[in-house]
């Protein structure tokens, strides 16, 4: 029996999940984290997960973005065959209006990420289309739909290898996730597709992220087969590297690890591997023709008693409005520090006019000299607040321009997320600097800290504009102090050496 799919029921389904998975975790997802943080054994990694989790109930109360980055959208859809659409526009334009309307949702505006031209122009949609449509027609009378946000921060850490047929896909993954950083968020999970072409691989890797987390069911009955044997090996060995929770060192990188697979050329073993953030943003809904969808909201039960506060008896508090050189070299390593006073913002577009600028002697229109930036592109505010979620930025992408920075503008210190590269921890070293690193998945709760907010600077970016913040006890953690110590390599080193059972040696 065929059906008709009415074109507000399908655009309308798609803008509800937008907003639906902008400010819901999965369920599966919390209980996972949970479970991360009661058995997590490095003080700053729980910290980190606790933040994330107090930041995940806060968004599900406040309904409101989880991460400042809301991702770009992926939509995949199973057609049934005797599905109609009573509509006269494409599959694609029929998506991108159910996203433009869930990120221009008045009363929680997303934040528009997308832009055209990719090569050139670069130019914000400002409604955060196109999105990314997947389409396969299968027998039946029904529309499966899968919605996804996904972060820049973890889309940029997707891997594709073309291996050989003998080599190994567990050999290849503990090798290529150190090489990815703490830029895509962990803890989180990696979707493995293995097979078919490149495109197909890469395709499967990003499908198997709308699968459930299960590995906790999974390590309880054991695995029934080589795949879950292979899933199984890969989570522990991935979590014995000891990355941790945003890269600072502990027990657990990954959540999950989904694999999907299909066949192959004899000479070809293509391996993609994409990781989800703790930003992790899906839903899964049926379309019969009798109606929009209907997401079940999680209940607030779900989550785990953990609320995070500052601490302050182990915490420094700092003043920025009267930062000097000599305090910003008191800072050790690891510690965590509460942010009061003023602060800028700036992330890649900023930088850039500014190299530009001072290449051209021209003057800047904001002075940098013994201030902080901190790395972001917030969501813009709504009601009563000052500002919209306002998580950090991966780090690394502003690395090329932070010597200039250092060098040619008198800045003090950065904010952000993940490492730095090796030459701008030297460069930190070298100008006696610091790198501060925030939480990335813990946008809402950063937000609380932020008092007042207003551009001062490149108004015409967007998002990308250069901001003043007035912060009150903002956390962060001493990523790189100014002797060029790193906690993103010490950490991991660390914890590695505790699961392994390894005396820790020092230096």
């Amino acid at each position: 029996m065929s059906i008709t799919i009415q074109e507000e029921d399908f655009v309308n389904s798609i803008a509800d999940a937008i907003q639906f998975i902008s400010y819901y975790h999965p369920a599966d997802y919390i209980k996972h984290l949970a479970r991360a943080y009661e058995r997590e054994e490095s003080p700053a990694a729980k910290d980190a997960i606790a933040q994330i989790l107090t930041n995940s109930r806060m968004s599900a109360e406040g309904r409101r973005p989880i991460c400042q980055d809301t991702g770009i959208v992926n939509v995949f859809l199973k057609i049934g065959m005797d599905v109609r659409f009573n509509s006269k526009k494409s599959v694609q334009e029929l998506c991108d209006e159910g996203v433009r309307r869930g990120y221009l949702n008045p009363e929680n505006p997303l934040r528009a990420s997308v832009l055209d031209d990719p090569i050139f122009l670069r130019k914000n949609t400002k409604d955060n289309t196109p999105c990314i449509v997947n389409v396969e027609l299968v027998q039946g009378n029904t529309v499966d739909v899968q919605v996804a946000a996904k972060g820049g921060g973890s889309e940029n850490k997707s891997k594709l290898a073309m291996l050989n047929p003998n080599d190994s896909i567990v050999d290849w993954v503990l090798k290529t996730v150190p090489t990815m950083g703490a830029g895509w968020c962990p803890p989180g999970m990696l979707g493995i597709g293995v097979g078919g072409t490149a495109e197909k691989a890469v395709l499967m890797a990003k499908h198997s992220l709308m699968e459930d987390l299960d590995m906790y069911e999974l390590l309880q009955r054991g695995p029934s087969n080589k795949l879950e044997e292979l899933r199984i090996e890969i989570y522990q060995k991935v979590n014995a590297l000891g990355i941790g929770a945003q890269g600072l060192g502990g027990l657990t990188t990954v959540l999950d690890v989904k694999i999907e697979t299909f066949a192959t050329h004899a000479a070809s073993f293509p391996v993609a591997m994409i990781p989800n953030c703790a930003a992790t943003r899906h839903a899964h809904f049926v379309l019969d023709g009798s109606g929009p969808a209907h997401l079940q909201r999680p209940s607030l039960s779900d989550w785990p008693d953990v609320h995070w506060a500052p601490d302050y008896k182990s915490s420094k508090q700092v003043d920025l409005n009267t930062l000097t050189r000599e305090e910003v070299a008191s800072w050790k390593p690891g510690q965590t520090l509460l942010l009061n006073g003023k602060m800028l913002t700036g992330r890649d577009a900023a930088h850039k006019r500014i190299q530009d600028m001072l290449a051209k002697g021209e003057s800047l229109p904001v002075d940098f000299h013994g201030k902080m930036v901190y790395y972001v592109g917030p969501v813009d505010p709504v009601g009563g607040e000052v500002v919209g979620p306002a998580g950090p930025t991966t780090s690394t992408r502003m690395d090329k321009f932070t010597d200039m920075m250092l060098e040619k503008t008198g800045l003090f210190a950065m904010i952000g997320k993940a490492e730095r590269g090796p030459a701008t921890v030297e460069s930190i070293r070298k100008h006696k600097s610091a790198y501060l690193m925030a939480v990335g998945g813990a946008a809402y709760l950063v937000s609380k800290a932020i008092r007042s907010a207003k551009v001062i600077g490149f108004e015409d970016l967007g998002m990308e504009a250069i901001y003043e913040f007035d912060v009150v006890d903002m956390p962060v953690t001493v990523a790189v102090d100014s002797q060029g110590i790193a906690v993103h390599t010490t950490g991991p080193r660390e914890w590695s050496a505790k699961i392994a059972g390894i005396p820790v040696v020092a230096g």
